[in-house]
């Protein structure tokens, strides 16, 4: 009989101390620590490096290996057992939590599966240029195509896209318990919503948009809405868009009212680079034609 590696005699207790971090999913060098804290421990030899470590348990089907290939970096995670492509979005860096469409999906608002999956890291804060807004910036702006990420990666039927919005503290976001007792950081539904208006590219179109209003209806707080507006404190005066929607969706009137009594200084767009518009006159609002 093969004499038997200290390796395979220490296989059930690397197993069992995989177990005990709780994680489903690791990086290089969280691997690396593991194989550090534990060498004495699991009496493995100094000679073992990380990666000798790392083939041994991809050969025992310990873990699994993939590789996430975005524009600019490529991203190596190992995989203890079977692990939601939401989970893997958000290894990829730390404070990151899941937006806009996949948000949307995340809280039932959509009858829609979408493939791309949304990531926020947010920049770092910045301070508050003085420029004032003026109708002739909105006009430009809104005018030409919305910008997207292009730091995208596909992964099996889906495709991961990681977002640099803007600095707010990571406001307004939750952790979602999933059927399979995952924690997911997810933007709450106010915040799913706005981000929703301020990125209808990110979030399915306005037509998507208005169908999670019209399904978000009985649990959306219109107050704690416009509080995390407030605090986000976006140039664009975008409780325009939303009190439209909020009318389209068929909400009451006294829900309505609260962005009513905002301020309406300028006219406004609900998307980027309409070709055909109508007009709302109680919202100062283009928005497509038919729509």
């Amino acid at each position: 009989m093969p004499r038997l590696t200290r390796l395979q005699i220490a296989k059930n207790d690397i197993k069992k101390i995989l177990e005990e971090t709780k994680n489903k999913i690791f990086t290089p060098s969280d691997i690396a620590k593991i194989l550090s804290e534990n060498r004495g421990f699991l009496r493995l030899p100094v000679s073992l490096t990380s990666k000798g470590f790392t083939d041994f348990l991809k050969k025992e089907k310990i873990i699994s290996e993939i590789e996430l290939k975005f524009p600019n970096r490529k991203y190596v995670r190992y995989l203890r057992n079977e692990v939601s492509v939401f989970e893997i979005a958000l290894s990829l860096h730390p404070n990151t939590y899941i937006s806009h469409y996949s948000a949307i999906y995340l809280h039932q608002l959509t009858e829609q599966f979408p493939k791309t999956i949304y990531i926020n890291l947010e920049q770092p804060k910045k301070t508050r240029t003085s420029s004032e807004l003026s109708q002739e910036r909105i006009d430009f702006a809104f005018k030409g195509k919305q910008r997207v990420s292009k730091n995208r990666c596909k992964f099996h039927d889906n495709e991961i896209c990681i977002l640099n919005g803007k600095f707010t503290g990571n406001f307004g976001i939750i952790k979602m318990i999933t059927p399979d007792n995952s924690g997911l950081s997810v933007t709450g539904i106010e915040r799913t919503l706005i981000d929703s208006v301020v990125r209808p590219e990110y979030s399915g179109g306005v037509f998507e948009i208005l169908k999670a209003f019209e399904n978000a209806k009985d649990i959306l707080s219109i107050n704690e809405m416009l509080a995390t507006l407030k605090t986000i404190d976006y140039t664009y005066p975008y409780h325009q868009a939303i009190g439209f929607y909020l009318e389209r969706a068929g909400y009451p009137e006294n829900k309505i009212k609260l962005v009513e009594r905002m301020e309406r200084q300028y006219d406004f767009y609900l998307t980027y680079n309409m070709k055909e518009t109508e007009y709302s006159r109680k919202w100062k609002l283009f928005y497509p034609k038919g729509f």
